[in-house]
């Protein structure tokens, strides 16, 4: 039986962080009519003020075709186990909620769902366009 590729066609609110020894970056997108802000926070700590270092606005089709690009709703309840024998690493968390009200959450230590290197790079890319003013 064949299993039709579940597609996300709406979004609220997207949010990646990613930690280490010594930084931590977040992403998060916010849907705004048909466009899309995505902020860049670096080093955002729990007890400091959240300033983006970066934002841009894009359209919500882009958004949605990265996370449909990278099957992020195949990522829901991933909990990638920190491997044995690596002393450090990075820790990632991926939440949003996408599709009127659906949840999906993905974390893990140095074990990352597929397609989780092509997210990051095409936030990247995103952001390397010119910020908002």
């Amino acid at each position: 039986m064949l299993f039709k590729k579940k597609e996300i066609t709406s979004f609220e609110t997207v949010y990646l962080r990613i930690s280490a020894m010594r930084y931590m970056h977040e992403y998060e997108i916010i849907a705004d009519g048909e466009k899309a802000k995505l902020l860049f926070y670096e080093n955002a700590w729990a007890d400091e003020e959240r300033i983006p270092l970066k934002q841009i606005l894009c359209s919500k089709d882009e958004i949605l075709q990265l996370l449909n690009d990278c099957a992020v709703f195949r990522w829901d309840g991933f909990f990638g186990k920190h491997p044995r024998n690596v002393s450090d690493g990075e820790v990632f968390l991926f939440q949003t909620l996408v599709n009127e009200g659906e949840k999906i959450r993905a974390e893990g230590s140095e074990n990352f769902p597929k397609h989780y290197s092509e997210l990051k790079n095409g936030l990247r890319k995103l952001l390397d366009r010119e910020e908002i003013k």
